[in-house]
């Protein structure tokens, strides 16, 4: 699968789910942590300018800095989510991959896109 590369002063639709849509999120505390690791890791590269954490999967809206590389764009994201998976996985007593995939991104390059 080819991924839309993250690029500077863009907005981005970022999302993922459980492997084997398996839940993500077990306890309320999950989501609560799950927002602390994304101000941690990406305050620096991009503004959230709005979020959903359903029990299986997430999406995010973004908007990328403008003064960032792209590849540590995709590094300070991953690194969140490689974080939250082994805190899940050592919490629940689990191994193996927590999300289904790399993290998808679709770029929003008009407002449509927001309504649909």
């Amino acid at each position: 699968m080819k991924y839309e590369p993250l690029v500077p002063d863009t907005y981005f639709h970022i999302y993922n789910r459980g492997n084997n849509k398996e839940d993500i999120f077990k306890e309320e505390r999950n989501y609560t942590y799950f927002l602390s690791l994304l101000e941690k890791y990406c305050n620096d590269i991009c503004e959230v300018y709005a979020y959903c954490l359903l029990k299986n999967h997430f999406h995010l809206v973004i908007k990328t800095n403008t003064d960032v590389e792209g590849r540590l764009i995709s590094q300070k994201f991953s690194n969140m989510f490689n974080t939250y998976a082994k805190a899940i996985n050592k919490a629940y007593d689990r191994s193996g991959s927590l999300f289904k995939d790399r993290f998808s991104r679709k770029k929003i390059d008009n407002e449509v896109y927001m309504y649909i």
